[in-house]
């Protein structure tokens, strides 16, 4: 079977979609380079926690200076008791809320950016974020930071195209 793809960046590998899409394209690539904070399964795993900027640089220097044929970013968060009846945003801490923009906003721009010149390289590279409903309008969430991180995702998309 002809590989239709050199390399291809997941992030989020380890579990969830994550790892079904890493076991799915797994076949479709020559180096899928499976980004989590615990172990994946499928591909070669990257250790790297990308909502710092430790993280990043682990990702880039995994990459290297050769095509990226494309970036899916199947990793996200949300708050405590996110979706239960017993979420109040009230009761959020500041460390919660930063971590949910930082993990669902920030990093993915933040990677974006630091892997261009390798997405560059590639003939028709692609960049697949993984958003959720609470970034659609209208959505009756009431998820404050994972709402507000997913309408920020959604413009990233946007701003990137």
């Amino acid at each position: 079977m002809k590989r239709k793809f050199q390399k291809i960046v997941v992030v989020g590998a380890s579990r969830g979609v994550g790892a079904a899409v890493s076991k799915h394209i797994m076949p479709l690539t020559t180096e899928l380079i499976a980004v989590s904070r615990s172990p994946a399964y499928f591909g070669n795993w990257i250790e790297a926690d990308i909502s710092i900027k430790a993280g990043i640089e682990t990702v880039n220097s995994a990459v290297g200076n050769s095509p990226l044929d494309a970036l899916l970013y199947m990793g996200g968060t949300w708050e405590t008791n996110a979706f239960t009846k017993e979420y109040s945003f009230e009761r959020c801490s500041d460390e919660d809320i930063d971590n949910v923009i930082a993990v669902n906003l920030l990093a993915p721009i933040r990677l974006v950016k630091s892997l261009l010149p390798a997405l560059r390289q590639a003939n028709n590279p692609k960049v697949i974020f993984m958003g959720a409903l609470s970034g659609l309008d209208n959505f009756p969430a009431r998820e404050v930071a994972n709402s507000a991180s997913k309408f920020g995702l959604r413009g990233a998309c946007h701003a990137l195209r």
